[in-house]
């Protein structure tokens, strides 16, 4: 690594920690990927420049941003102080985008996956960012048409924060089983719940489950050597499932599917929110959380990626294996008192069924793939 990046670096991390020791506790962003989608055919189209351009001079312009391909958006709540402005946020940027491609002629697709595009005819758009990427991963970066649901949850203390993300690795299944909503891929119905996941976390490097770090200065250590080394140009480079942000001075959990359904797209946010919250709460306590090793809590993430909300996952402390609904309606139990201290509770639920479980049902049933992500597209008579 050169001087002037290693020098970059170094102020990277330094500011980080600065932010992190003057933040605020749970103040929260979330960050919906959609698919744009031609209204008839469903495919994905290679048309995120135009929609950008149309968003100049509009409400969404600074909430609007590109990821990764020309086929993809990125809608954005901002900063939000307090969690009860949270779901009117997240529906009036659904509506602002909605608003914009409609008189494109475009649809969203809102799930995890579009089910038969072909990752080939899909273009990177051309930022640096994602230049840079692109030269970096290449096939690895091409075959990621996935469509994720993203949460920053502010966290005072850079220590602080570092704990909190490692006990958070813990609960990553319950809500990916949760918020599965991708089973079909590449033309078929995958047998997974999941299959954004599945795509995403086994190819990417620096993904999936983190080690769990003690300190920040612990975590500091493993940045430098990466970007020392080489490995890393970008903190953003550590794609992992959750993480504290270098930039933001936030807990960011990356491990969602996209939400076809806007309520469930606001009970998702509360219960991140909640439970980012609830671990702080035991972190400052003195409550024991133990921090499971990633090799077991890759055992629960499988069983999530596989059957979502109808299967079992294990309670990796006592090692009793628990359907995947049970686990999730301990985990509100536990984080209930601190979600109605800051506005969460009354939006926190489990479905009687899942986007993925409804999609697998209806296939089950007979109806056609294309039928059934055609339902779930967002447009002006449906935004979620």
């Amino acid at each position: 690594m050169g001087d002037e990046q290693r020098v970059s670096s170094e102020q990277l991390l330094r500011e980080a920690r600065e932010r992190f020791d003057d933040g605020t506790d749970f103040t929260v962003a979330v960050e919906e990927e959609f698919a744009l989608l031609d209204p008839v055919s469903l495919d994905l189209v290679n048309r995120f420049e135009e929609l950008q351009a149309a968003a100049v001079g509009t409400p969404a312009e600074r909430h609007l941003a590109g990821e990764l391909i020309a086929s993809e958006v990125e809608i954005k709540t901002g900063k939000i102080a307090n969690f009860a402005d949270v779901p009117t946020t997240i529906a009036a940027r659904r509506a602002e985008l909605v608003g914009l491609v409609d008189p494109l002629g475009l649809l969203l697709g809102a799930t995890g996956s579009h089910p038969w595009a072909d990752w080939k005819e899909q273009r990177i758009i051309d930022t640096p960012h994602y230049r840079q990427n692109d030269e970096l991963l290449r096939y690895v970066v091409w075959k990621n048409n996935t469509f994720g649901f993203h949460v920053h949850v502010g966290i005072r203390g850079a220590d602080r924060a570092i704990r909190v993300t490692s006990a958070l690795r813990n609960w990553l299944p319950e809500l990916l089983a949760l918020s599965a909503s991708s089973p079909f891929a590449e033309g078929v119905n995958t047998g997974l719940h999941s299959a954004r996941t599945q795509i995403f976390t086994k190819y990417f490097p620096r993904c999936g489950v983190p080690d769990s770090f003690d300190t920040w200065a612990d975590y500091e250590r493993y940045v430098r050597f990466l970007y020392d080394t080489g490995s890393i140009t970008e903190h953003t480079q550590l794609w992992w499932s959750v993480r504290p942000h270098l930039v933001f001075p936030t807990v960011e959990i990356r491990i969602c599917d996209g939400q076809p359904s806007l309520a469930e797209a606001k009970s998702l946010a509360a219960l991140c929110v909640a439970l980012v919250a609830r671990v702080a709460r035991a972190i400052d306590e003195g409550e024991p959380i133990e921090q499971q090793p990633p090799r077991m809590i890759e055992e629960n993430m499988w069983r999530a990626i596989r059957y979502g909300l109808s299967g079992d996952l294990i309670d990796l402390e006592r090692g009793e294996v628990l359907s995947a609904r049970a686990r999730i309606e301990r985990l509100i139990e536990w984080v209930l008192p601190v979600a109605a201290e800051i506005g969460a509770a009354d939006w926190l639920d489990v479905p009687e069924q899942n986007a993925a479980e409804r999609q697998i049902a209806r296939f089950e049933e007979g109806e056609e793939i294309a039928q059934i992500y055609g339902d779930l597209a967002l447009s002006p008579s449906r935004v979620g």
